[in-house]
């Protein structure tokens, strides 16, 4: 494809930023989201409606709104890029659906794990970090896959904000060379090159799952 050709390094600096957004939001919104699922599951009434606070109002809140809040918003009080402003949107709005799987996972385990692991001395945060989370992963990991799934196509939002992503670049190439069709054609292939080899790993890990169960 001649466009791709001419266009290519735009293609593969937007592919990059696409995958570095990614891979920072999958860990915050991993640490976010296990922190608010055990907020949820607190014993503590003020807790608990916090952690249910932060996932409600997260979960309902279109992705642009927040993204835009923190460009618009938060970044005349910290300085931050377009970049920076639609990864930390990406992150939180993950988070809160990350929470509800790993409360539903934390929730599937057997109550007695955790009295056992009391019963043998470990304190409640050992006996949540090393017994109860692994077996929770492991029973969300279908919901955790799709979650990933959906992050990586959800970083497109970082092109409202000027966030040098695939989306991003793909506009620009589309603006310059009027061949919206072809621009955006190579923008989907640069994302199926991303969530298809992702599907198929997920899919491998819950069918391995399955057979040492």
């Amino acid at each position: 494809m001649t466009l791709f050709n001419h266009y290519s390094a735009l293609f593969f600096s937007g592919f990059g930023y696409t995958i570095l957004a990614s891979l920072i939001a999958l860990v915050a919104s991993l640490i976010l989201g296990t922190f608010f699922a055990l907020l949820q599951l607190s014993k503590k009434r003020f807790l608990a409606m916090l952690g249910n606070a932060y996932v409600q109002f997260l979960r309902n809140v279109p992705l642009l709104i927040i993204t835009l809040f923190f460009y618009l918003a938060v970044a005349k009080v910290i300085k931050m890029t377009g970049f920076v402003s639609g990864t930390v949107a990406l992150s939180l709005y993950t988070s809160a659906f990350i929470a509800e799987s790993v409360r539903a996972g934390i929730l599937a385990i057997d109550h007695g794990q955790m009295e056992g692991a009391l019963a043998n001395g470990l304190s409640y945060g050992q006996a949540m970090s090393r017994v109860v989370l692994p077996q929770a992963f492991k029973v969300a990991l279908p919901s955790l896959g799709n979650q990933l799934i959906n992050l990586v196509k959800n970083s497109s939002i970082l092109a409202f904000v000027g966030g040098l992503d695939l989306m991003y670049q793909g506009n620009l190439v589309a603006a310059s060379s009027f061949d919206t069709f072809t621009s955006y054609l190579v923008v989907g292939l640069f994302y199926l090159v991303l969530t298809l080899p992702l599907s198929y790993v997920m899919q491998y890990l819950e069918e391995h799952l399955q057979e040492s169960r």
